[in-house]
């Protein structure tokens, strides 16, 4: 199936909250109606006399209101909407505009599918005292020509005085909703059927599709063809409609159910102008592509237990999402303002789609200081390899531009749920730029290092089946054994910085990206630098700790043939210094304490 027949089904599975407004959520709009602002409220009674009127608060839930495939995808010509409307169309002094809403509205107040409410609605409209009344409340002000200065405030109706049992808000009234939904679908079978595509059955076609499912991509329409004097269809097909058919209720169910998706995931989904959709057609709750899968937030140092929680956070997924329910992954971004693009899609059974989450999660992880062992966030990984330093609000951090951004996102969202290998690009960019920490703020390069290092270990796990989370120091790997001697020479000149309450870039760092080239040459040099200026000014349990570890890695590295020795470093030894390093703080206090009792 795809994404429209999978939009279909989620709107039919949530046709109990169609319309109804839940705290804490968005609400589904029926078909042929829209979620939108609105600025200004009337209130008439029974006889369509003026009662009162009041401005929307700026903060006040959006509304629903109804519209026709016309006026819902209306840009500079004029189309009116059946009901709500904008001052333009409301007001005799926009004739055409008031000719089309009064036509419209008069035509369903008519119909067998007619509503209370909407005569006295059509009775105010037509007695054209509108601007006056709203003028008296002071909530417009008119030009000389008598025009509103904002005809695009939308104006929502209240009927006072009738059913009691009902709303008076008519954007609030199901009962309303549900007669216009009537009235749509009775209009629509007198025109001729075509073969819907996405329920496969002969039905009445949309013939112009809804726009604004993403909000930042307001304007871009998903399904499009206006263009029947160039190239779209143009030896192909002689109507748009050969191209693609899709029913009018198919479409607008699709369009409901994808621009409640797209707001229920919120802000939190957009990168870069790119949004990423994940939802179960059910409904059931599952974990964004985007996201870290592993719940339980507390600090875990010890890969069994980090290991722990993510078998704890997918026990618990599987009982609320079983194999048989399939997870949709969908990205849309806009080219251009008029056009929505479906820049990826996917559909996993739910199983498949929790495993593949904990699978990224337990390969691309690192141990993150005192965060304990995490996952980095896809941006994360991104804005590290691609961005570039910035300083906003007194906070320096990794940016990177939108159109990268939205990119090299989908790409490792691609990776994360098609099981694919993280491209060596982001290995290079990652490796290259922890490899040069004078570039960067401390703060900034050491999470450069501890995104470069998880990414590391999974472009590893993958690449050479090594075991997951055995992160041993005694790995007999050269570059890796670098990686950790690096570490000890620059701990030998932080003990003396920590003792004078310096605060310096170490020599060691200091000479990374010569060490990465020519490590043995660089070792020589820095251990003689330390030997002659740090070494006799550190305690006796510190001199000795060097010693102690510099000859156990020397002692693995000489293992090596000796033309290796000086051989450029692999990545991984970023791997092994940052392992070391971690180990240095591992219980620090009591350790330090225990040495000093020894000496």
């Amino acid at each position: 199936m795809g994404l429209l027949q999978k939009a279909v089904e989620t709107f039919d599975c949530h046709n109990a909250y169609v319309g109804v407004v839940r705290e804490g959520h968005h609400v589904l709009p029926p078909i042929s109606h829209i979620v939108t602002s609105a600025q200004l409220e009337i209130t008439l009674d029974p006889d369509g006399r003026f009662v009162d009127a009041a401005a929307f608060d700026k903060n006040a839930p959006k509304v629903i209101i109804p519209v026709t495939e016309e006026s819902a995808g209306r840009t500079s010509a004029p189309a009116a909407h059946p009901l709500c409307d904008q001052l333009g169309y409301l007001t005799p002094l926009q004739e055409k505009k008031y000719k089309l809403y009064l036509d419209g509205l008069r035509a369903w107040a008519q119909s067998p599918y007619s509503h209370p409410k909407l005569r006295p609605i059509l009775q105010y409209v037509q007695s054209g005292t509108i601007l006056d009344d709203l003028a008296s409340l002071a909530l417009i002000q008119c030009d000389a020509h008598g025009l509103p200065a904002n005809e695009k405030a939308l104006v929502c109706w209240r009927i006072v005085g009738l059913d009691e049992s009902q709303p008076t808000a008519c954007w609030m009234d199901t009962s309303l909703m549900h007669a216009y939904v009537q009235y749509i679908l009775a209009q629509k079978q007198t025109q001729e059927k075509q073969l819907c595509l996405i329920c496969g059955e002969m039905v009445p076609a949309g013939t112009n599709h809804p726009k604004g499912i993403i909000p930042i991509n307001g304007n871009a329409k998903l399904i499009s063809a206006n263009d029947a004097n160039g190239f779209t269809y143009r030896g192909r097909f002689d109507q748009d409609i050969q191209a693609a058919s899709i029913g009018f209720e198919a479409s607008q169910k699709a369009h409901c159910a994808l621009r409640w998706l797209a707001a229920e995931q919120g802000i939190q989904v957009v990168y870069g102008g790119r949004t990423f959709l994940t939802w179960n057609p059910q409904g059931k709750k599952v974990c964004s592509a985007v996201g870290i899968f592993r719940k339980n937030t507390a600090a875990r140092v010890i890969p069994s237990d980090y290991k722990q929680d993510l078998l704890d956070t997918l026990n618990g997924m599987r009982t609320t999402l079983s194999p048989a329910e399939g997870v949709v992954i969908a990205a849309f971004d806009a080219a251009t303002t008029g056009r929505l693009s479906l820049t990826y899609y996917n559909e996993l059974p739910g199983s498949d789609f929790l495993q593949r989450l904990y699978d990224w999660d337990l390969t691309c992880c690192w141990l993150n200081g005192a965060f304990g062992i995490q996952s980095p966030y896809l941006k994360q990984i991104v804005d590290c390899a691609f961005g570039t330093q910035r300083t906003e609000k007194n906070q320096t951090r990794m940016v990177t531009d939108d159109r990268i951004l939205r990119e090299q996102m989908q790409r490792l969202v691609a990776c994360r749920i098609d099981k694919a290998r993280i491209p060596r690009d982001f290995v290079t960019a990652l490796a290259n730029r922890a490899s040069t920490p004078h570039a960067y703020e401390v703060n900034v390069w050491r999470r450069i290092l501890f995104t470069a290092c998880a990414v590391l270990n999974k472009y590893e796990t993958d690449r050479k089946g090594m075991n997951v989370l055995s992160w041993e120091l005694l790995k007999k790997d050269r570059s890796f054994q670098y990686g950790r001697l690096l570490a000890v020479m620059e701990r030998l000149e932080l003990d003396y910085y920590n003792k004078s309450g310096e605060d310096r870039l170490t020599a060691a760092i200091k000479a990374m990206p010569e060490f990465r080239r020519r490590p043995w040459n660089i070792y020589e040099r820095v251990n003689r630098h330390l030997t002659q200026a740090y070494l006799p000014r550190v305690e006796r349990w510190q001199r000795e700790r060097y010693a102690r570890m510099k000859d156990e890695i020397t002692g693995i590295l000489r293992e090596f043939p000796q033309e290796e020795l000086n051989r450029p470093l692999d990545d991984i030894y970023l791997m092994g210094y940052d392992l070391q390093h971690a180990e240095f703080f591992k219980s620090k206090k009591t350790t330090e304490e225990s040495e000093e009792e020894q000496a």
